[in-house]
């Protein structure tokens, strides 16, 4: 088979692989279709993800497919079945995962990460990481499931109440996927604040009922200017340092704020703990995706969310190279690595 093998820092291959031979609790899936997360580029830059990656490695994370072969043992899925994969791998066994905290497992581990993963013709799981989708679900909407999975895990911890107003800073494609969430969430009001002019109107269709270009007018200028008494939550979906801080400035009295985008491991924000005494201000982050990958795919099962339209950029396996030249900066970057193949 084919696979675009990740040899270290800014060395990836497309290269013939033995297909993965799966043991008696493990499924083998024809990829279909896999996403691109920042975490693929940190780690062909050479910083760390989620989880330890020794190459060489097939990365790919975030991917759907069509049930090729199954182990003697596994009950739930069958030959045919259009699948995405939950790559977290826990023990089960350690203080944290006894404790209901699975995604701090001391042996946190991860299909396209630690595993040959979906930048591949053919990828394996265990049976317990493949969930099944209803057959007229894309498989480009399908491998959404792993970053919409962590969505929704942070915005449970982001605890919009019904007829708050929030605040979602970035619109990129989480900063998009949060837009959808928080309405579902019951906001009543959904601000999106984001410099990229191109970015504005696909914000507002998929919900959003106010885009601000804070280079030009802040969040509060805004709030002032719509009558709107104050900010409930802000969700912070950039990673960068002035827009962390912009999430606690705009945040009203008694609000949450979810620090969701990803920094440098060393960045570093000044705080006044007197200003978050004095606003009551709850601050919270949120790691991965913690039983709530089943939810992402019923969201996506049932339609409730526009996922397709966040992708910008479609490429073979053979143009992996590409990936990490666009770098994302258009949108979602999706792979397809078995176009031959029809659904």
């Amino acid at each position: 088979m084919k696979a675009a093998v990740f040899y270290g820092p800014g060395v990836v291959k497309v290269e013939e692989k033995a297909v993965p031979s799966i043991n008696h609790d493990e499924v083998l899936i024809r990829v279909m279709a896999a996403g691109v997360c920042g975490t693929d580029i940190h780690i062909y830059d050479g910083a760390k993800g989620a989880s330890e990656c020794s190459p060489p490695v097939v990365l790919g994370h975030e991917f759907a497919g069509i049930v090729e072969a199954v182990g003697e043992n596994v009950t739930h899925v069958k030959v045919g079945d259009h699948v995405t994969v939950d790559p977290s791998i826990m023990c089960g066994k350690c203080y944290a995962c006894k404790m209901g905290k699975p995604h701090f497992c001391e042996t946190y581990s991860a299909t396209g990460v630690t595993y040959d993963g979906g930048f591949a013709e053919l990828a394996k799981a265990k049976e317990e990481q493949v969930y099944v989708l209803q057959p007229e679900v894309s498989f480009e909407e399908a491998a959404m499931c792993e970053p919409l999975g962590c969505c929704v895990h942070g915005i449970g911890r982001a605890h919009i109440k019904t007829g708050d107003t929030v605040l979602i800073i970035g619109g990129g494609t989480i900063g998009l996927i949060m837009v959808q969430l928080a309405r579902l969430a019951g906001a009543a009001t959904v601000i999106v604040s984001e410099p990229v002019e191109a970015k504005h109107s696909m914000a507002l269709k998929l919900g959003a009922d106010y885009v601000v270009d804070p280079l030009k007018k802040t969040p509060a200028q805004l709030i002032e200017e719509i009558e709107l008494r104050e900010i409930n939550v802000t969700i912070e979906c950039v990673g960068q340092k002035q827009t962390m801080l912009d999430a606690l400035q705009y945040v009203g009295n008694g609000g949450h704020v979810l620090l969701f985008g990803l920094t440098a491991p060393d960045c570093e924000i000044p705080l006044k703990p007197y200003e978050i005494f004095q606003k009551e201000i709850t601050i919270t982050a949120s790691y991965v995706n913690p039983f709530s990958h089943y939810k992402a795919v019923h969201l996506v099962n049932t339609g409730k969310l526009k996922l397709s339209e966040l992708i910008s950029d479609r490429l073979l396996l053979d143009d992996i190279d590409s990936v990490f030249q666009i770098r994302g900066k258009n949108g979602k970057m999706m792979v397809y690595p078995n176009p031959a193949y029809t659904q």
